[in-house]
């Protein structure tokens, strides 16, 4: 059962576009509430760490001291004082607040930790996670992390993402992910070695069920039980694919098999018109000529800068922190929640169907018009940049 997502009013978005109301699922035994307002995810997660009384645990890629950061720590702050077991992990590429900001929490009776591999080939291995956990029953996930540009409207540079709030059996998963990575975190920091061995044992090794509702990761190097991997087996003889992705640039495997759903049944893609990784556009266009042959159906959203990640194959669907992009599939650490049911499916497109509407079709005859050999040449060079990224962290993980 769901109830539909609405149009909030206009008047503090971009002309053309605005965000959806939060709306809710329930699907698989879980309730799913999702949240592409910017402003909605914020005060979202606020409520849930004022309604925290027994534990808080966070594990988030950036973590800004800005106007909504400071909220943020400021709420996890008063969980502490009010005797709430609060744990929060950040990265150390991502925390642009500073390790002084988080004092507050610490004095409070939190705890604060980075995840931080050694300097190296192996530093460019990133937790790229985003999530809350409330009383290890209720999480907060998705694409967006702590920094106004996550939570601001469109009109004011905020960012297209979105959150979900998952309740359910699930949490537990949630819950035990955390405990190993919160492991690994303070074993690096007393240096033991080798602990990025151990980061790839710990993905390698996850068993994240096999229910209609799964918790599935991804780390450095790692394939079989990958996040990915169960991507790979929905995508080999799916007949209908839409995703969002805000940067896109896949190993050659997955473009071949987007490119087989698009040429037996329906596949749409939303891509970003406007990044804040400029490089990303270029990586996805050079790819779009082989998607357009195969009758892949083509948006690039432009209204502001998107980052979301959304993907539904068939009844399955897929949402949380890893893009189509080479870091997310190889590299990063990532978790992406898979849902089997086809209610919460066809709810999934309809918010897909609004972004859309408000997206710039990529035809053929666009392709043609852009795909200069100049633009071709700027496009593959950033591709060549991106390709130099991966094979660098790979020989700092074999």
């Amino acid at each position: 059962m769901a109830t539909a997502p609405e149009q909030p009013p206009a008047a503090d978005e971009a002309p053309d576009y605005c965000d959806l109301n939060p709306f809710h699922v329930a699907a698989a035994g879980h309730d799913f509430t999702f949240y592409p307002h910017g402003q909605d995810r914020l005060k979202a997660l606020l409520t849930q760490i004022d309604s925290a009384r027994v534990s808080l645990k966070l594990f988030y890629y950036l973590f800004a001291g800005d106007v909504s950061g400071t909220m943020v720590r400021d709420a996890l702050v008063r969980a502490a004082r009010r005797g709430v077991m609060v744990d929060l992990i950040v990265d150390a590429f991502g925390n642009e607040a500073g390790a002084a900001f988080f004092q507050p929490l610490v004095e409070a009776g939190g705890h604060f930790a980075i995840f931080s591999p050694k300097w190296g080939t192996r530093y460019l291995v990133r937790n790229h996670q985003k999530l809350a956990i409330v009383d290890e029953a209720r999480v907060m996930t998705g694409g967006a992390n702590i920094s106004d540009h996550y939570f601001a409207v469109p009109a004011e540079n905020g960012w297209c993402d979105l959150s979900v709030l998952v309740e359910g059996p699930v949490v537990e998963q949630f819950t035990r992910w955390f405990g190993l990575l919160k492991s690994w975190v303070v074993n690096e920091a007393e240096g033991h070695t080798p602990q990025l061995r151990r980061l790839r044992d710990i993905v390698k090794d996850w068993d994240g069920g096999d229910g209609p509702v799964r918790l599935l990761v991804g780390g450095p190097l790692v394939r079989k039980g990958h996040w990915a991997w169960v991507l790979r087996k929905d995508l080999v003889g799916a007949r209908r694919l839409d995703t969002v992705s805000a940067y896109f640039s896949p190993p050659r495997s997955f473009r071949r098999l987007i490119a087989r759903v698009g040429e037996r049944g329906q596949a749409r893609m939303i891509m970003a018109g406007k990044s804040d990784i400029a490089a990303s556009i270029s990586m996805a266009r050079l790819v779009y000529g082989q998607l357009l042959r195969a009758r892949v159906k083509l948006y690039e959203f432009a209204i502001c800068k998107l980052h979301m990640k959304l993907l539904v194959v068939d009844d399955n669907s897929y949402f949380g922190s890893a893009n189509l992009d080479k870091r997310s599939f190889r590299i990063n650490v990532e978790l992406m929640v898979r849902v089997e049911d086809a209610g919460l499916a066809a709810k999934l497109r309809e918010m897909i169907d609004h972004l859309e509407g408000s997206s710039d079709a990529i035809t053929p005859s666009w392709y043609a018009k852009h795909s200069t050999p100049l633009a071709r040449l700027r496009w593959r060079i950033a591709y060549w940049l991106s390709l130099a990224d991966y094979r660098i962290s790979k020989t700092g993980t074999a």
